[in-house]
C-alpha cells in the first residue's frame, strides 16, 4: 500500500473516530460517571469489537451475513435486545440510588463485565459490522493475493487509533469527574443518563 494512501485512511478513522457517535458517547458517558479506568476497560472491549468485525469481512463471514436479511435481522435483534437490557439495568440501579455521589458509586464496578459490554456492544452491533465491509475494502486491491493481509492491517490501525482516541477521552472525562466527586445525586443522574443513551443505541439500531 502507498503511503498516500495510508495517510488518507488514517486520517478519515480518525475523523470516523472522532465523529460523534455511539460509541464515543457511551464511552464518554461511563468515563464520567464511573472513571478513568471504566472507560479504558470499555474502551478496550470496543476495540476488541473492531478486531472481531474486521476478521469477518478477512474469511468472508461478514458478506455472507450481509446477503442474509435473516441474519441480518438476527443480529440486529440480539444487539438491540441487550442494549435494552443494559439500559433497563441502569435506569434500575438510578432509581434505587437514592441520592448518592458518584464516589460511592465506585465499589459496583467490575472492570472484566465493562470490557465484555465494550466487546458484545460492538460484535451485536450490524452496523458496525456492514461499516467495516463498506469501509475496509475500498483502500485495498482485492484481486491481489495479499488483500487478506492488507485489511487485516487496515483493521489494526483502525483498532489502534480508535484505542488511542478513546482512552483519551477516557481520560480526560476522568479528570472531569475528579471536579465532582462526592456530589450528591450527580450517580444517580449519570446513571439515568446513561440508561437514556443506551435506549437510543438500542433505538437507532432497530429503526435506522
Amino acid at each position: 500500500m502507498e503511503i498516500g494512501m495510508f495517510l488518507y485512511f488514517l486520517t478519515a478513522s480518525v475523523l470516523l473516530t472522532l465523529a460523534p457517535g455511539p460509541d464515543i458517547l457511551y464511552l464518554l458517558t461511563k468515563s464520567l460517571a464511573d472513571g478513568a479506568k471504566t472507560g479504558f476497560f470499555l474502551a478496550c472491549g470496543l476495540v476488541s469489537g473492531i478486531i472481531f468485525h474486521t476478521t469477518l469481512v478477512i474469511i468472508g463471514v461478514a458478506a455472507v451475513i450481509q446477503s442474509s436479511p435473516v441474519a441480518m435481522t438476527a443480529l440486529k435483534i440480539f444487539g438491540a435486545a441487550y442494549l435494552i437490557f443494559l439500559s433497563a439495568k441502569a435506569f434500575s440501579g438510578a432509581m434505587k440510588a437514592g441520592e448518592i455521589s458518584i464516589k460511592k458509586a465506585d465499589a459496583r464496578i467490575s472492570l472484566p463485565a465493562i470490557y465484555r459490554r465494550g466487546v458484545l456492544m460492538n460484535v451485536l452491533n450490524p452496523k458496525v459490522l456492514l461499516f467495516f465491509l463498506a469501509f475496509l475494502p475500498q483502500f485495498v486491491n482485492l484481486s491481489a493475493e495479499s488483500a487478506g493481509l492488507q485489511i487485516a492491517f487496515l483493521g489494526f490501525t483502525f483498532a489502534a487509533q480508535a484505542l488511542i482516541i478513546f482512552s483519551i477521552v477516557a481520560f480526560f472525562a476522568g479528570k472531569v469527574r475528579k471536579f465532582l466527586l462526592g456530589k450528591k445525586n450527580l450517580g444517580k443522574i449519570f446513571a439515568f443518563t446513561e440508561s437514556v443513551v443506551l435506549a437510543i443505541i438500542a433505538l437507532t439500531l432497530i429503526f435506522l
